[in-house]
């Protein structure tokens, strides 16, 4: 085997320009194809980054109303729905799948939330307990956090986002300026951002009202002082930090079955629901699916760019058949050599171990060629597309190997045509 392995490379550097040739169509193929993957994954931790918050693994658990976020702005709180207890909260964080766990209320574009005259159209209001802003990923930019006191006496104290900040105080200290909050003053302390992430440009006014559109901005208040504005018995939704990105469904669904002990089931009896149809409404806690979207993205992701595989592997093809060609030149080349081997004895199988050899070598070399050039063509894509890139190592493993399965393939009707030759005719070959 080693001797084969030498008389591949004397025979590849006798004939550079020839085997460089050779070679080009596995190396256009390997380079291609590693490109094409190491774009295609780092896509795909793009979207789950961007989709579930860099890494943050903050999965949100909320109690829904048939498929649409259960809102109690108007008419009270249902008796069949209660307050989650303290034990639950243990009970969650014990989840191997879970590392933080916080309880937290919350009312959108509430009606009556102003600043001085003016009043704040887009917004969401948190009610949150001492460990929100660790298990949501979000640190404190300007002024303080809430402190122990402030969650259990009524401080009226309030926490703001940049949103918040840029859009109702543009070129202002937001700090110390307060927020009427259902006829109830709150003093803004500080002004919370998220620890990665997307960030949007908010200068103006305008610019807060166009973004808040879709997404609002946040207050927070302590869980303590939200029934100063609102009402005490409001049940909690929840938000836990998974352990890692790849056990946020498991968490979040199995912090949904243990809050969904504190929740029943309405039976209307044929009447009406709140939407004017008859049947029942399932109140029930459900966690957001967002490394689900995320695998669907990607899948999608995925099938499109599975198509440009294909494509490159055209060139394999095609290099492939360069392989064939040249080692049959090489066998014409060398038929009274194969002649004179045979002639002293070399058995049919070593011939074509050698040729085979030869052909597996050849395109090996191509393939890290061709790897090391993808490598440097995904920087190159990253750069001039501004695209991310995640080079794979299982991809590069499975190229060199896939470019020495060439060789031989394609290298096997020539091997086994040496192997084939009459000795004697070989040794009066011209």
């Amino acid at each position: 085997m080693f001797e084969n392995i030498r008389l591949s490379f004397q025979g590849i550097f006798s004939h550079k320009i020839r085997s460089f040739l050779t070679m080009l169509g596995i190396i256009i193929g390997i380079a291609a194809i590693i490109a094409i993957v190491s774009t295609i994954e780092g896509t795909r931790e793009e979207i789950k980054n961007n989709l579930i918050g860099a890494g943050n693994n903050a999965v949100t658990v909320q109690l829904t109303e048939g498929e649409w976020p259960a809102d109690f702005s108007w008419g009270g709180v249902p008796d069949y729905i209660r307050v989650v207890p303290d034990s639950a909260k243990q009970r969650i964080l014990d989840l191997k799948e879970v590392e933080r766990c916080s309880f937290y209320r919350f009312r959108s574009n509430p009606e009556n939330l102003f600043y001085m005259d003016q009043k704040i159209e887009t917004a969401t209001v948190f009610g949150i307990d001492p460990d929100y802003f660790e298990t949501k990923g979000l640190d404190i930019a300007a002024g303080i956090s809430f402190t122990e006191d402030m969650y259990k006496s009524f401080s009226k104290s309030a926490i703001i986002d940049q949103a918040i900040a840029r859009g109702i105080f543009p070129g202002e200290n937001p700090l110390g300026k307060v927020l009427d909050i259902n006829g109830e003053p709150f003093r803004i302390i500080g002004v919370a951002v998220p620890r990665s992430g997307f960030e949007p440009t908010i200068n103006t006014v305008e610019d807060y009202y166009t973004f808040n559109q879709s997404s609002g901005g946040m207050i927070f208040i302590p869980t303590g002082d939200w029934g100063i504005c609102f009402r005490y018995d409001e049940p909690q939704n929840c938000i836990v930090r998974a352990v890692d990105t790849d056990s946020m469904t498991q968490a979040g669904k199995k912090t949904a079955d243990i809050l969904n002990e504190n929740v029943g089931k309405v039976q209307n009896n044929g009447g009406e629901d709140q939407f004017g149809e008859g049947g029942s409404i399932q109140i029930e806690y459900k966690s957001e699916s967002l490394l689900e979207q995320a695998k669907a993205l990607q899948d999608l992701s995925k099938s499109t760019n599975s198509m440009l595989i294909w494509i490159a592997s055209i060139s394999l093809l095609v290099g492939g058949i360069g392989v064939m060609n040249i080692m049959l030149v090489s066998v014409t080349e060398r038929t009274r050599e194969i002649g004179l081997k045979k002639a002293l004895g070399a058995r049919k199988r070593r011939i074509l171990a050698q040729f085979l050899t030869e052909a597996a070598v050849l395109t090996s070399i191509g393939g890290i060629i061709g790897v090391l050039s993808g490598i440097g063509l995904s920087k190159i894509i990253a750069n001039l597309a501004q695209v991310p890139v995640a080079v794979s190592t299982s991809a590069i493993i499975i190229a060199v190997v896939f470019s020495t399965v060439v060789g031989v393939v394609f290298g096997l009707i020539p091997s086994v045509k040496a192997a084939n030759l009459n000795p004697i005719d070989a040794l009066r070959y011209e």
